[in-house]
């Protein structure tokens, strides 16, 4: 059988890179009957590829670049990257990572973005709760423990983790909050990970200014500095006021440490997938006593790791060579983007 060329909407992984994106690269390369080419703008417009396989688009019409003359400059080039796709008919196929539009394009970029949905041929989610038009199969996010490899911490009791970038969304504020709450002087937090503005950082170091039992650290953690504190708490807190996937989660829970998270039906089947005790919820605004509540659980006993045995890499590789054949074979039919009208 003809190998299948997929040129991914993802750049050559660096040590910077997402690490998602870096083992599904690497998963896709080792896969039998699939060659795999990364993002340019010379690939993109002259390459030779049968799929196009997009994670997020809005990079590719530049959003979120800070100079005027380099957005400018991605529009007209995913302009030309797109007109080819749709003179060609080339087969697109999408990762569904956010359920939302990015909130912060342009007039020109929405357009944009809505030209690359009309052209996918078939998507891909995470998990069986997403919703979105069109044909769609999922295939779950890939576990962390071939990646997250550095030396492990032994668990201090009663120290509880936020890891992560800290954004309004995700709930930190609230976090500090409930902790100092809790009566408990032998409990800790420690909140590590990288700020969206000074204002958050403001903003959670008042909160926490007066209990000593808080620890803040506003940078980007190195893997073997993540997996130094995740390993070193009793419980990983992510108090997020919206989530619906989590690459921190399946972090945690590789390097076998229980987490809080709210109640939601993708956390409710994923506390399901890998067994009792590892997955712990909270309803509304997170409270002291849910903290208390999930700290008891953790305590009792559980199985030695959670079950991850249905996010393996391998198996992520034959399943989007799966997908992208029958997208090829869709688009050779119909078109790409055939009964997709959004």
């Amino acid at each position: 059988m003809t190998p299948v060329r997929v040129l991914t909407s993802n750049r050559e992984p660096r040590s910077t890179t997402n690490p998602y994106i870096t083992m599904l690269t690497t998963a896709l390369r080792r896969t039998p009957g699939l060659e795999v080419a990364t993002f340019s703008y010379p690939a993109a417009l002259f390459g030779r590829y049968s799929v196009v396989h997009l994670h997020w688009p809005e990079t590719i019409v530049g959003l979120g670049g800070r100079r005027l003359a380099g957005r400018l400059a991605r529009i007209v080039l995913a302009t030309l990257f797109l007109v080819r796709l749709t003179l060609t008919r080339t087969a697109v196929v999408r990762t569904v990572h956010n359920v939302e539009a990015p909130a912060d394009a342009d007039r020109l970029q929405r357009v944009l973005l809505h030209w690359f949905d009309r052209l996918t041929t078939h998507r891909i989610v995470l998990n069986d709760r997403t919703e979105c038009a069109g044909p769609s199969t999922t295939i779950p996010h890939g576990h962390y423990r071939d990646w997250y490899t550095g030396p492990r911490a032994a668990p201090v009791p009663g120290r509880l983790q936020y890891v992560g970038l800290v954004r309004r969304y995700k709930g930190v504020e609230g976090l500090v909050e409930a902790f100092r709450s809790v009566a408990d002087d032998s409990l800790t937090l420690d909140i590590a990970g990288a700020a969206s503005s000074q204002e958050l950082v403001v903003t959670v170091s008042a909160l926490a200014y007066d209990d000593p039992r808080i620890s803040l650290r506003f940078d980007y953690l190195s893997d073997d500095e993540l997996v130094a504190a995740v390993t070193a708490a009793e419980l990983v807190v992510l108090p997020y006021r919206f989530m619906h996937n989590s690459g921190t989660v399946l972090a945690a829970l590789s390097l076998d440490r229980p987490v809080l998270v709210p109640d939601t039906p993708v956390n409710a089947d994923l506390a399901a997938e890998v067994g009792p005790g590892w997955i712990h919820t909270f309803t509304g605004d997170l409270t002291a006593g849910d903290i208390e509540a999930a700290l008891a659980a953790v305590r009792e006993p559980r199985a030695a790791t959670p079950d991850l045995g249905a996010r393996e890499w391998a198996d992520a590789g034959r399943a989007h060579l799966a997908i992208y054949r029958l997208a090829l074979s869709r688009a050779r039919r119909s078109g790409p983007g055939a009964g997709v009208r959004p």
